[in-house]
């Protein structure tokens, strides 16, 4: 910890002319997910509990994330002054909870948890990073690219903790498939519910529907990848799973891949019309 604080940011430099309404709706969603770090945890130190380092390493990354989702919330109500993140997060809580008193992975081992969450810090460090070369607003842009950075560094951090259980998943296909496995989640009440509690009215007069708001969220948030944004994200992923990261199966996939993200932001868009 330590490496940069809210006071580190040049609040005064927020300009509301540049703050652009979609990404303005998947930042409020996002600040709650990255908020929601302590749960998770909970979750991976149950997971990790014969192994007190790797516990102070999750500590360590749940507060970055804590961190994030405090950065990116203050962002949003400056944006939105109707705003009221505490209320939105209270909310997104009632409807979505990770089995945070488990005892072990839901994943099936120590490795493949580890697989998941570096699926995971590819989505958010690639998503981030997007975001900085997407808006004009300088203040985002600033979070945006401080998050990035960090997000890299977790997916980092939890690489090398897989590659000490990385005997637990030993073959190819069994990675592939926890990692493909946490691809698909992208769509799950999560981010749906996130979406939901942000940017619907709290007298509860819009009804949560997850395959609506996931594919609220989605189409916000695909529209802002361009191909280089998707192309490391796939070699990130196969990196973790044991692929080589740039040989010629991922450098088939990524084209694949880039044709797949612009047909789900199409049928994002025609299911949130």
């Amino acid at each position: 910890m330590g490496h940069w604080t809210l006071d580190d940011i040049d609040w005064a430099a927020f300009d509301a002319s540049k703050v652009e309404p979609d990404i303005l709706a998947a930042i409020k969603a996002a600040a709650m997910v990255e908020f929601n770090a302590d749960d998770y945890v909970s979750y991976l130190c149950n997971v990790f509990t014969e192994y007190p380092e790797v516990q102070d390493t999750i500590r360590q990354w749940g507060a970055e994330e804590s961190q994030h989702g405090r950065a990116l919330s203050r962002w949003a109500e400056l944006a939105d002054p109707a705003f009221d993140f505490s209320d939105a997060f209270a909310r997104f809580q009632r409807i979505y909870s990770i089995p945070k008193d488990a005892t072990e992975s839901v994943r099936g081992s120590r490795a493949g948890e580890m697989i998941a969450r570096c699926v995971v810090e590819t989505g958010t460090s690639s998503f981030y990073t997007a975001i900085k070369e997407a808006t004009d607003e300088p203040v985002l842009k600033e979070i945006a690219g401080r998050i990035a950075a960090d997000e890299f560094r977790h997916y980092k951090l939890f690489y090398d903790t897989l590659r000490r259980f990385e005997g637990e998943e030993p073959s190819l296909l069994a990675r592939a498939k926890v990692a493909f496995g946490r691809v698909s989640e992208a769509d799950d009440d999560e981010l749906a519910s996130a979406f939901y509690a942000a940017n619907t009215p709290a007298d509860g007069s819009v009804p949560y529907s997850r395959k609506r708001f996931a594919a609220a969220y989605e189409a916000r948030a695909l529209a802002l990848y361009k191909r280089h944004h998707t192309d490391r994200l796939v070699s990130m992923i196969a990196k973790a799973v044991g692929v080589h990261p740039h040989g010629r199966l991922v450098r088939t996939l990524s084209p694949v891949v880039w044709h797949v993200w612009q047909f789900r932001k199409s049928r994002a868009v025609q299911a949130a019309a």
